[in-house]
Parts: structure tokens; sequence; C-alpha cells
């Protein structure tokens, strides 16, 4: 379960599994990329002073528990970690934008998010996700 956290105003235990996908689920979420991904992530928690928990990332898709304070929706967390990881990608990476990315977008427009509670616990979303990053670095050696 999500440790109990405080801010200035507020003591809190809230904690969001988020799922999304590159535009087209285009399978580009590989090597350096993928890597860039996770280390972006980190640095937007940091900066916005939220905790990034868990990150996997699968060729066609990722997956994030982060624990953030209540003044952020989950809109909010999608929205930065999204906007954030896609803008620095395309920065230092111009040449992907035109040729893996029509249109300019690495993100698809949907997301998944859920919540760690009573019956499903931070934990339990944890091991699904450190589970689902075994499977994909065993087919990556396949």
């Amino acid at each position: 379960m999500a440790k109990t956290q405080s801010s200035a105003h507020a003591v809190y235990r809230i904690s969001y599994h988020f799922v999304w996908a590159p535009k087209d689920r285009k399978k580009a979420l590989k090597g350096e990329i993928a890597e860039r991904i996770a280390e972006l992530l980190e640095w937007t928690g940091r900066k916005y002073e939220f905790e990034i928990e868990t990150v996997s990332v699968q060729i066609d898709h990722l997956h994030v528990l982060v624990s953030a304070p209540p003044c952020y929706s989950p809109a909010d967390l999608a929205r930065m970690m999204k906007s954030i990881t896609a803008k620095k990608i395309f920065e230092e990476c111009p040449g992907r934008k035109r040729k893996e990315f029509w249109g300019g977008r690495l993100w698809e427009r949907g997301y998944y998010v859920g919540t760690s509670g009573e019956a499903v616990s931070s934990d339990l979303i944890k091991r699904y996700i450190e589970y689902r990053q075994n499977q994909q670095q065993l087919r990556l050696l396949d």
C-alpha cells in the first residue's frame, strides 16, 4: 500500500496506475527511447513534487504508478507526464516526429487510470507491472 505523505496543507495516501500507448499503438518504445521516457517521467515527478513509484515501458504501451498530492487530478498528472515526455523526446530526436509519428503526436489521446485502495493495493499493482516488465524482457531475448 502507498505510504502516507504530506504537503503544506494535506496528508494523503493516493496512488494512481496509468497506462497509455503511442499514437496508433506503434511498437516504438524500445531501447534508448524507452529508457529516456522512464528518466523523463522520474524528472517530471521531481519537478512537480509527485512520486513515480514504478515505471514499465513496454514496446507498445507503458505503465506508471504515481503517488501524488490531492492538488493534482488524474487528468492533470496524465497531461503533464504525456506532454512533457513527448515534447522532450521530439526535441532530442527530431527525426522521429516525421519518420515514426505521422502528425507529430507521440501518444494516443486516451489513457487508463485506476487507483489503489482496499481491494487493489499499490503493492499488487507494482507486482503486476514488474511481472509485465519481466515478460517483455523475456520476449526481447527470444
